[in-house]
């Protein structure tokens, strides 16, 4: 098996501090966006969990939302939630702040702790496929597990 990136160690070695036992794997084909991941790992889109950074307007503060593949995130459910205005953040804004690009970015390793949320309808599904820092980097876990090492609120965020 080939070295993982730089990107996918880091992601593995903070899934192992937070006591994750799972694989992180890199696969030839893409996985940048969830319908690329479901056809490369052979599973349901709705296992693939969505790593979608959002920008509170007003303090300026990166949130990551974990969806399942084919739901859409209702940004003002996320608004009320957050009690002020957010916005889908800019690819260059949550490489910055997540130190990951869009495509990659994981539930947890971020350079800033970020507001964390898992919408529940992930739960539904013994194991769900995560990203794990670059677009074509992938790991399975339990969702719970995955809640709680992200440390993310579960919540019902979808339309």
């Amino acid at each position: 098996m080939a070295e993982l990136s730089r990107s996918a160690r880091e992601v593995a070695a903070a899934l192992a501090e937070r006591n994750i036992d799972t694989t992180v794997q890199e696969l030839p084909d893409s996985t940048r966006s969830a319908r690329d991941a479901a056809a490369a790992l052979g599973c349901e889109l709705a296992q693939i969990t969505k790593s979608l950074v959002f920008r509170e307007v007003a303090s300026d503060r990166p949130v990551l939302v974990l969806a399942s593949g084919p739901d859409r995130v209702d940004e003002s459910k996320l608004a009320d939630l957050l009690g002020g205005a957010v916005e889908q953040a800019q690819a260059a804004w949550v490489k910055q702040r997540t130190g990951f690009a869009v495509g990659g970015v994981p539930p947890l390793g971020h350079t800033e702790p970020l507001t964390t949320f898992i919408d529940e309808r992930l739960l539904r599904h013994d194991t769900v496929w995560a990203a794990a820092g670059t677009p074509r980097a992938v790991f399975p876990a339990a969702p719970r597990a995955l809640a709680e090492a992200a440390k993310a609120e579960i919540v019902s965020l979808v339309r």
